[in-house]
């Protein structure tokens, strides 16, 4: 038996607990900045991780599937415009279009997305997504909500609260080692309580009304084709970021994943997740790089180990304390460790960019991503049968038709 084959023993379990440790920070951060309920994210990271093992049972990766931050922005834009289930009805949907993506590369092969959704289209659309979530945090970090419009903690109190968050993520991500440099996320978010505990901030009355057991707050989509519009061209960047996370799993393992079970089955796995996720109102389902960081470090490749995750990850989203204490963190620790988390997004679109060597000295490729960037950040809309059609979204439309239409250049389109 490979160290990568399936083999669920009881005593893998606290090996699975870890993981889950490791995937905790960023899982319930995603739905504390949209609205969701962070114990429905902990179920669906859960029910998504064993849809996803079930689909390549052929050939498992050792992945934990998530919340995916590539949707923070649509799902915040959707929570508030057309309400929960509605916004899930587009999750849903975009879960589905990976489906239909790795149908395509069943019968055509994988070559097609590369030329469907090169870099100098998925990195300007990274970046959007990185910027246009800037703003929110940097209020939030000044103690303000999401928006701007009210001030819930002093703007020195929070500042303070902040950059405290903000530098613990920045050096534990440098400085820690071992297991503690996965969790950056993690160390932040209990400096940054117990910061806000000694200034007096915290609500702890939402914790002690929360009862030890609670059915987490599950929603069912209800039909709403404006926001499927909205968010189903957001699933593009992720669905090229998962051929990434394949490559890495699988440099980590010395298993080709992308050969067995192939794209086309993990590409299914994860959009079955994501939909299934959406299904109960949880937030959409990715790859965790920090668990495979984990995985890299234990050099634990038994694939049973995530599912003994998983159902850790189940167990913990009835556990009505926890959520509880989730609801109590106080808006400037989230803020501070946004700061850095959306920047770091948008560098993974630069970086994007530089590993695919882009040549931005061909107009072509200047027009696209130009486009995509100021069309996405800049509030272009444009209106569909009177639905209006803005931001990542419509960015990535455009990036993608741009990258069909225009002609290739001649050798001597190129700016001296």
């Amino acid at each position: 038996m490979k160290p990568t084959d399936y083999n669920f023993q009881l005593k893998d379990s606290i090996i699975g607990l870890q993981f889950l440790f490791v995937a905790f920070g960023a899982l319930v951060l995603v739905p504390i900045l949209t609205g969701l309920d962070p114990n429905v994210a902990l179920f669906t990271a859960g029910i998504g991780t064993l849809v996803f093992q079930v689909v390549n049972k052929g050939a498992i990766p050792p992945i934990f599937l998530a919340s995916s931050f590539a949707f923070i922005a649509p799902i915040s834009h959707g929570v508030k415009t057309w309400g929960v289930a509605a916004t899930m009805s587009g999750l849903v949907a975009a879960g589905l279009l990976y489906v239909v993506l790795s149908m395509i590369i069943r019968i055509k092969g994988d070559k097609f997305l590369h030329k469907l959704l090169p870099a100098v289209v998925v990195g300007p659309v990274i970046i959007s997504i990185g910027l246009i979530l800037s703003p929110v945090a940097v209020y939030m970090a000044m103690g303000k909500t999401g928006d701007g419009a009210i001030q819930l903690v002093p703007f020195e109190t929070a500042i303070v609260i902040s950059m405290i968050s903000l530098f613990t993520m920045v050096f534990v991500s440098l400085l820690a080692k071992g297991v503690f440099r996965l969790i950056p996320i993690l160390v932040a978010i209990i400096v940054g309580y117990l910061v806000s505990v000694f200034f007096g901030i915290v609500d702890f009355s939402l914790v002690q009304k929360a009862s030890w057991f609670a059915i987490p707050s599950f929603t069912t989509p209800e039909f709403n084709w404006q926001a499927i519009i909205f968010i189903l061209p957001i699933a593009i960047a992720p669905a090229i970021e998962h051929i990434g996370d394949m490559l890495a799993i699988s440099n980590v393992t010395k298993q080709d994943y992308l050969k067995k079970p192939g794209l086309k089955n993990t590409l299914l796995g994860d959009g079955l997740a994501t939909s299934v996720a959406s299904l109960f109102g949880g937030p959409p389902n990715t790859t965790y790089s920090e668990v495979t960081g984990a995985v890299t470090v234990t050099k634990a490749f038994n694939p049973a180990i995530m599912t003994w995750a998983a159902i850790a990850a189940i167990v913990l989203a009835f556990v009505g304390k926890l959520g509880g204490i989730l609801a109590s963190i106080p808006v400037p620790v989230m803020g501070g460790i946004m700061l850095l988390l959306f920047g770091i997004i948008a560098s993974v679109g630069v970086s994007t960019l530089v590993r695919e060597k882009v040549d931005f000295n061909c107009p072509r490729n200047l027009i696209i991503v130009s486009i995509i960037l100021v069309f996405s950040i800049g509030g272009m809309t444009f209106n569909f049968g009177g639905v209006p059609f803005s931001g990542i979204g419509l960015g990535a439309i455009t990036g993608i038709i741009l990258n069909l239409i225009l002609p290739q250049p001649r050798k001597e389109d190129h700016i001296l």
